[in-house]
Parts: structure tokens; sequence; C-alpha cells
């Protein structure tokens, strides 16, 4: 079946710069990490009796290939409003991707459902963003500490083992199916797809 609108899924490691990038290519973005699991889902992975919030599996899959599936049949979907602070779905919001042939979704996440959004027929692109990891590092930290969303010092100790986990997962992005490519190269790529699609007026 030839759905009206196609995804670009983007992927890359925690505070690499996804939203940023997704929101440069000027494509209706849908962010994926409104798909977390709510704090109390009894599925959700724990490590000393932590949420392990690094894991693909404190993320709702199977939902957010639901949303997009219908976003590319319909244009247009509910999407949930996730609060971090609050480890939950606040809310839900309608989403519209308009007349664009593409809209790309982006989240730390978005290479788990690369295969799965290819099978459906729903994929344009994936794509995972390389940075220098220095750059990653500075930025994630910066971001984490104006957003005060935890103490300095947990901050500081969780954005180091980022850091030495970033080529893992990049990695594994990588053999999910997300093509590996800096900012620059996302954004070309982008382009070119959007070129190679006619619009419709």
């Amino acid at each position: 079946m030839d759905h009206p609108h196609r995804v670009v899924l983007l992927a890359g490691p925690s505070g690499s710069g996804k939203s940023y990038i997704a929101q440069r290519t000027g494509l209706p973005v849908l962010c994926l990490d409104d798909f977390y699991k709510d704090g109390d889902d009894p599925t959700l992975p724990r490590q000393n009796d932590l949420v392990d919030w690094d894991s693909p599996r404190s993320w709702d899959a199977g939902a957010a290939v639901e949303t997009i599936a219908r976003l590319a049949r319909h244009g247009k979907a509910e999407v949930p409003v996730y609060a971090i602070g609050a480890d939950r779905r606040v809310a839900t919001r309608p989403f519209e991707v308009a007349g664009s042939p593409l809209f790309v979704a982006e989240g730390i996440f978005a290479a788990e459902i690369v295969e799965e959004c290819r099978r459906r027929g729903l994929l344009a692109g994936a794509y995972a963003l390389r940075r220098p990891r220095g750059t990653t590092f500075l930025r994630r930290l910066t971001r984490d500490l104006a957003e005060q969303r935890k103490a300095p010092g947990v901050l500081l100790r969780r954005g180091l083992a980022l850091l030495r986990a970033e080529p893992a997962v990049l990695r594994r992005q990588v053999g999910l199916g997300a093509h590996p490519a800096p900012a620059r190269e996302v954004l070309r790529r982008v382009a070119d797809l959007l070129a190679g699609h006619p619009h419709h007026h």
C-alpha cells in the first residue's frame, strides 16, 4: 500500500542534537521520547530497583509505530505528551503532517523501529546522528544542568557513563538499520529525499 506520507527516523546518542537537526530539516517533527512507558509500568526494565531509562525496554515501540502508521496514512494523529519530571504521559495532543510528503520522528530509540517501519512501507530513511563525543558530552551536560533535571553530581556521573557508552549506542543503532551520518549529511540526504518526491499541491 502506498502511504501519502513517509517517515525519516533520526536516532543518535543522548544529547547528540537530534531534535535540533530534526527542526532544521523544516519537516514536521514527532518526538519519540514522548513514547516512554509510564513510571509505574510493570514491564519497565530495572537495575538495583531503579528504572533503567536508557534501556530500549523503557520505551513503547509498538505505540510509536502505530502512531507513525496513522500519520503516514491520515496525516494526523493524537500523540502523547510525556513529563520527564513526573515519569508519565500527562496528556495527548493533535499532531499534523499537513501537506508534507515526509515527516521526521526523532529520539534515542528511533533505530529500534527501523525494521518494522520498513516492513510496513512507512520508511523514507533512517539515520543515526554522529557527533564528536566531547561535543555531545558538553552539550548534554549544559542542557541537563540548565533544566535542573537532577542534582549536578548525578548529572555529571550519568554524563560520563553515557560518554563511555556512546560508541556502543551508535553501533547498536547502526546494527538496527540506521545509517550513521554527521548532521550536514543527514540534512543533505533529507533534502535529496524531498527533491525525489513529487510535490502535491
